[in-house]
């Protein structure tokens, strides 16, 4: 099937306020403009580098989503306009973002990614860390970013009660927070969970954003990596 014919298809099986996020990463400006054209505004990239080129070339009002694991001194190329960075993993991270952000003169939001698989090459806060993590006197100074929600990544393996667990566990995880922490906040409402293979079982456990890439555009052509 076509760009177009992939997109539709995926959105009529998301439920009302479930976003999806079109990984971009590795496509050309045509392919993404195949599916700008069809009304998808929202895309994902994971090379800093890479997405600098897009949005500068592409048109504004794409809202542009970094994904991918974010370096501190590359903060600055993206902080002028990215629209959410899904993936920040560490304080100081988002401490970075946050003194970028008021370079730029605006707040950006942010979600907290969470190690939920059994991988170890992912990365991420431990869901166990997160009463220490949200309960820090200095998190609530960073007046230039917005912790929007959470975001993680499920193991990749074909066993579905596996994935459903680890959706499961960001879920609450998420609820918990929310009531503990930000109970009233209507800027903390996000989960960034479930991708091309998994993503069915994702807004099954209350996913609000789902990154999709090779469903959409097929599989990917790998370029060089950057530097």
């Amino acid at each position: 099937m076509s760009i177009v014919e992939n997109l539709n298809k995926i959105h009529s099986t998301l439920p009302a306020g479930v976003q999806l996020v079109a990984v971009s990463k590795t496509r050309n400006d045509e392919e993404i403009m195949e599916a700008y054209t069809e009304g998808q505004r929202l895309f994902g990239e994971n090379k800093v580098q890479e997405l600098v080129r897009k949005w500068e070339s592409l048109p504004k009002d794409i809202e542009w989503h970094f994904i991918g694991h974010l370096q501190s001194n590359k903060v600055k190329f993206i902080a002028p306009f990215v629209a959410m960075i899904h993936s920040v993993d560490s304080i100081k991270i988002l401490k970075t973002i946050n003194e970028e952000g008021r370079r730029a003169g605006r707040r950006i939001p942010c979600l907290l990614q969470f190690h939920i698989a059994r991988e170890e090459s992912k990365f991420g806060f431990s869901p166990e860390d997160a009463d220490q993590l949200f309960s820090q006197a200095d998190l609530a100074e960073l007046d230039h970013v917005i912790i929007s929600g959470v975001m993680g990544m499920a193991t990749f393996t074909e066993d579905s009660a596996q994935v459903n667990l680890e959706f499961s566990i960001l879920y609450k995880l998420f609820q918990k927070v929310k009531t503990t922490f930000f109970a009233g906040n209507d800027n903390f409402r996000e989960i960034s969970m479930g991708m091309s293979d998994d993503y069915q079982l994702a807004v099954a456990n209350g996913s609000t954003l789902v990154r999709i890439g090779s469903t959409i555009f097929g599989e990917r052509c790998y370029l060089k990596p950057e530097s």
